[in-house]
């Protein structure tokens, strides 16, 4: 039941759309399907790292409005520089799964991007800490059920954005360069407006 459990919330986690969803799609039309798994895997370890972090006693740093403020100031400026990147990036090439455009992007720095654009964002922390305190006010269990249920949500998480990169990679054959430059700027305002939005957030927190 546990598992079960876990894997429900990961659902509900991957239905969130957010800057890391839109850059995901971008990442796997732009680069293929393999770099886009790398960055899959990076946002999985960003993941892991809060769900330790929310477990080893840092529960008490989110409630704190400098900690909020200063977590969300950062992470926002970050966004916005992600987006205004990808909004003025030009000379597009169509997507391809092993081109040239593929082996100009490391697989490394996929793994990075992932990591980093889920790392930065306050929200994903705050979830995962919100996620602690519903498994750790339930005493009867035990450090094995805590592990069963965060192996179901991570596992599903990382499952369902496989599959996002995956049906992405079939539609990059009808992308043609214009639209992929279109894209970039999407995604860019997108990142843009939810840097703006952190940012936002963040000065409402601090205390006067």
């Amino acid at each position: 039941m546990l598992l079960l459990e876990g894997i429900g919330m990961g659902i509900i986690l991957s239905l969130i759309i957010g800057p890391v969803f839109f850059a995901l799609i971008q990442h796997s039309m732009t680069y293929g399907f393999r770099h886009a798994v790398v960055m899959a895997l990076g946002i999985l370890v960003s993941d892991a790292i809060y769900v330790l972090i929310s477990n080893v006693g840092f529960q008490w740093l989110s409630a704190n409005p400098f900690f909020k403020s200063a977590l969300g100031l950062g992470g926002g400026l970050i966004l916005i520089g992600f987006g205004i990147i990808s909004f003025r990036k030009r000379n597009i090439q169509r997507p391809n799964t092993g081109g040239v455009l593929a082996k100009s992007f490391s697989k490394r720095k996929g793994f990075l991007k992932g990591l980093s654009l889920n790392g930065i964002n306050p929200f994903v922390l705050l979830f995962w800490i919100s996620v602690a305190g519903l498994v750790n006010v339930r005493r009867e269990l035990t450090t094995y059920d805590k592990l069963l249920y965060y192996v179901g949500v991570l596992v599903t998480v990382f499952s369902i954005d496989i599959l996002k990169a995956y049906v992405s990679k079939y539609l990059s054959r009808y992308i043609t360069p214009r639209l992929m430059q279109k894209l970039n700027r999407l995604v860019g305002m997108v990142l843009i407006v939810f840097g703006f939005r952190l940012v936002y957030f963040a000065l409402q927190t601090i205390p006067i």
